[in-house]
């Protein structure tokens, strides 16, 4: 499957009892992302969840690390 600004995505789908796992895979960098949902949720709302976790797990990486913070120094 394909995420439209994501490049290559890869969804996969298990039903576990009564909620879904789906597992989400960034081909070019193999990040992968997990959400989980009610087994009766529909599959449009479903991609459209873990592709928007996809797409911040990514622009998580592009951030640049916080400054170094040394405590309270008592």
């Amino acid at each position: 499957m394909s995420g439209d600004a994501l490049g290559e995505v890869i969804i996969e789908i298990t039903r576990v009892g009564d909620v879904q796992r789906v597992a989400a895979v960034h081909v070019a960098t193999g990040v992968e992302v997990v959400v989980q949902a009610p087994a009766n949720a529909a599959l449009a709302d479903v991609r459209t969840l873990v592709l928007k976790k996809l797409e911040r797990a990514l622009s998580a990486d592009d951030a640049p690390p916080p400054a170094d913070r040394p405590g309270k120094i008592v």
